[in-house]
């Protein structure tokens, strides 16, 4: 990660030399750098309640990611303002459940692997207007996985420019590799899960809308809504089901899912030094899914460079009516799974964040103007606990 960082820093220098040479009194009409965020992370988890193993064993899984994320402005002839965004990230994962598909160590195609996710985002703001057009694109591949999806909206201020209103559309049209688990593999199977697999098709549509006011200098509030239809292939084939007489099972789901997430955020300014964000949101679905999700955020100005930023979310879900533990499915059930994430369970996270943002900027590079670095800690009622550290540089 070290020499990701270094290498980041030097090419920062050259983004500062052509940022300089781009900036002017007016509005630019080239091409020129708005920002570029490097977040890198390291995550780990353990437990017991595998899915891949029905329900019970090992769910130890480590996960480094890197991201950088570029961002450029340009506006046109019209005095619009163009956002041209380039999203590129990398998750190199190793997982000791996914390596039971096989049942043997170190055997499965899964026990690690590495996902790549590039996107590309475009904005056009008329400010005179208070509209806003948007559209993006992305891609996600990993040994099991690919997605492509795609997005646009549309945003349009209030005309004391106190309010804005936000819908968007993402369509995702996903391909899932059908790995079975090693004991259910028929029709000549060597029983290798390096052998040729077939694909099967999951399509999620989502409508999403916001709408956020400014109260008064201190308290802005906003209010979100989302409807999400799921179609297709929704079960994940190495996961294990046993039944009440012993015998393995492939997790069997409905190939439909429709959802439901509400929410609200809200943040109050207490004077200069203390900002609260709060945010809560509620969840349901046709799976008989219900969750509540509730969050505070307080970043506090240790001085004008320095600031921390304790957090706290607590979450609460009813389990899925297609959920049963290890050995509690029948052969009455239609439908089936043991996957713990769709159980009854609370869980917490709770950590901080640490912000640097010298005036002179970072490492002698007048424009890496900022440096956060954030640690949480996750617990679930069930078992489960993890821990994530992240780095997250800033040009700009």
């Amino acid at each position: 990660m070290k020499k990701i960082i270094v290498s980041i820093t030097a090419l920062f220098g050259i983004f500062n030399a052509r940022a300089q040479e781009n900036t002017n009194t007016g509005a630019s009409k080239k091409l020129s750098l708005d920002e570029v965020n490097l977040v890198s992370s390291y995550y780990k988890q353990d437990g017991n309640n595998s899915a891949v193993t029905g329900g019970i064993g090992t769910e130890k899984l480590t996960d480094i990611s890197n991201a950088i994320d570029v961002t450029v402005v340009k506006y046109d002839k019209k005095e619009r303002k163009n956002k041209f965004g380039l999203s590129a990230g990398i998750d190199h994962y190793t997982s000791a459940s996914s390596d039971m598909i096989d049942l043997k160590a170190n055997s499965s195609a899964s026990h690690a692997d590495t996902r790549i996710y590039p996107s590309l985002s475009w904005s056009r703001e008329n400010e005179t207007k208070g509209t806003t057009l948007m559209a993006g694109a992305m891609f996600s591949t990993e040994f099991d996985y690919q997605s492509v999806g795609a997005n646009i909206g549309f945003s349009k201020k209030t005309t004391d420019r106190m309010g804005e209103f936000t819908a968007k559309f993402q369509a995702y049209i996903d391909q899932v590799k059908l790995v079975t688990p090693v004991e259910l593999r028929t029709n000549g199977s060597t029983g290798s899960e390096h052998e040729g697999y077939g694909t099967s098709g999951r399509n999620t549509f989502a409508l999403s809308l916001a709408y956020s006011q400014i109260i008064n200098q201190n308290f802005q509030i906003e209010l979100l809504a989302d409807g999400v239809q799921q179609t297709g292939y929704l079960s994940l084939p190495f996961h294990r089901v046993y039944f009440t007489d012993g015998t393995v099972h492939q997790e069997t789901l409905p190939d439909r899912r429709f959802k439901i997430p509400l929410g609200v955020r809200a943040n109050y300014f207490l004077g200069d030094k203390v900002i609260l964000r709060a945010y809560y949101r509620y969840y349901t679905d046709d799976w008989g899914l219900k969750s509540n999700t509730f969050s505070l955020e307080t970043p506090v100005k240790i001085s004008p460079f320095l600031s921390v930023s304790p957090f706290y979310r607590y979450y609460s879900q009813t389990g899925a009516k297609y959920f049963a533990p290890y050995q509690q499915h029948t052969a009455f059930d239609d439908y089936y799974t043991s996957n713990y994430d769709l159980s009854k369970f609370d869980s917490h996270f709770y950590g901080a964040g640490i912000r640097i943002s010298p005036k002179n900027g970072l490492f002698g590079v007048e424009r890496l103007n900022m440096l956060e670095i954030r640690y949480g800690h996750y617990t679930k009622s069930v078992g489960m606990k993890s821990d994530i550290i992240s780095l997250n540089l800033r040009f700009k």
